[in-house]
């Protein structure tokens, strides 16, 4: 069935949302990050698509240890989405994966219920996935998004930063003068506009990022970095650029969510 309607005979696309502690040296009990109801509609699940069918199962093992899968880990079917996906990103842009992933939700055709999952957060947001939520739409299936942490809400509402009007920009460039420039583009913006700039690194450049935002930013621009969102490390700062230099940036293995404004 398609066409906008939805068949509650047939299975569910449940977005469950990750801990953010993926690839951190410490782990945050899940029962302190993400709601009752979405670790056992989690345990129920046994159809999953997900970014890396390793962590996937890792994940699993931790839910396991609080509410009983509803099949062993072995007999979990587990599908990871196209490696293009991962690489090019899905949401149907220019230079975007063109996937067709109406294939991985045949089990919700039969059915059953099928969980989506990235390595951190919520799926689909700064994470690859939307095109499984858009061939669900597609074929009539419910989309459900499960509670749970989502960095870029978290940092923006502990910045002190415009929350009322902002936007999330995905990676800076990795060339350092195309990352100036791309830096001092956002920061007009944002001073013309009232607009928070949210943006991400991969964790190894954190300390590059941070070093080129304090070289490139105005005195008074406010930067805010969060990094270790819901572990006992976790470090949320928010000052004017000028007050950043010398600071030690998040690290080489820590998330880190980055904000600038006025």
């Amino acid at each position: 069935m398609s066409g906008g309607t939805v068949d509650t005979a047939r299975g569910r696309l449940l977005l469950v949302p990750a801990p953010l502690d993926f690839g951190c040296e410490t782990q945050t009990p899940l029962q302190e990050t993400l709601p009752a109801g979405t670790l056992l509609a989690a345990a129920r699940t046994t159809h999953w698509i997900c970014e890396n069918a390793k962590s996937a199962r890792a994940y699993l093992k931790r839910i396991d240890a609080v509410h009983p899968l509803a099949l062993p880990l072995q007999e979990q079917q587990i599908t990871e989405l196209p490696r293009a996906v991962h690489k090019k990103g899905d949401h149907g842009g220019p230079g975007h994966a063109s996937a067709d992933t109406r294939a991985l939700l045949a089990p919700a055709l039969a059915g059953h219920d099928v969980g989506l999952l990235s390595e951190a957060g919520m799926p689909a947001v700064a994470d690859p996935g939307s095109s499984v939520v858009r061939a669900a739409h597609d074929l009539g299936l419910a989309v459900v998004p499960l509670a749970g942490p989502v960095s870029l809400l978290l940092a923006l509402a502990a910045s002190g930063l415009n929350g009322q009007n902002f936007a999330f920009v995905g990676y800076l460039p990795q060339d350092a003068t195309a990352r100036t420039q791309r830096i001092a583009t956002l920061e007009a913006l944002a001073l013309r506009t009232g607009q928070t700039q949210l943006f991400i690194e991969t964790p190894y450049r954190n300390a590059a990022l941070l070093q080129a935002l304090v070289q490139t930013l105005k005195s008074n621009t406010r930067l805010a970095v969060a990094s270790g969102l819901t572990l006992e490390s976790a470090s949320i700062r928010s000052l004017p650029a000028s007050r950043w230099r010398g600071a030690m940036p998040p690290g080489r293995n820590t998330p880190a969510v980055f904000a600038i404004g006025p």
